[in-house]
C-alpha cells in the first residue's frame, strides 16, 4: 500500500531539508548530484551522475533505502551491496522515525551508504 497523500508530503519535506543540507555545490551538479524516489513504502536516496558511456545520459546509483512496515510502524534500513541487492544495515536495522533514518544515512559511520 503506498503512502497516503499526508504521508508523501511529509517525507517530500523531510527529505527536501535533507537534500539542501547534502546536495553537492551546484557549480557540479552536472557531474554529481543526490536525489531521492518514493517507491511504493520505501525511499531510496540516489547518486546521480553522467553515464560513463554517454555523457549526455545520467545513471542513477542506489545510496540508501529505508521502507516503512505499517504492521510495526517501523523503517527498516537498507544499503546495496557490490552484489546490487539491498542488505538490511546490521548496525541500525531500523529506525522508529524517518529523520532518525535520515540521520543514520548522513552519519554513514560504517562508509556503506556514501563509500
Amino acid at each position: 500500500m503506498p503512502f497516503t497523500e499526508f504521508e508523501t508530503a511529509r517525507i517530500e519535506a523531510t527529505m527536501s531539508d535533507f537534500m539542501a543540507k547534502r546536495r553537492p555545490p551546484v557549480e557540479i551538479r552536472d557531474k554529481l548530484d543526490l536525489g531521492y524516489r518514493i517507491e511504493g513504502q520505501s525511499v531510496v536516496i540516489l547518486s546521480i551522475r553522467p553515464f560513463w558511456r554517454d555523457p549526455s545520459e545520467t545513471t542513477e546509483e542506489p545510496a540508501a533505502k529505508a521502507t516503512y512496515t505499517r504492521k510495526t510502524d517501523r523503517w527498516k534500513i537498507y544499503w546495496q551491496r557490490a552484489d546490487l541487492k539491498w542488505h538490511a544495515y546490521p548496525p541500525h536495522p531500523e529506525a522508529v522515525l524517518f529523520e532518525e533514518f535520515l540521520a543514520i544515512v548522513d552519519e554513514d559511520e560504517h562508509g556503506c551508504f556514501w563509500g
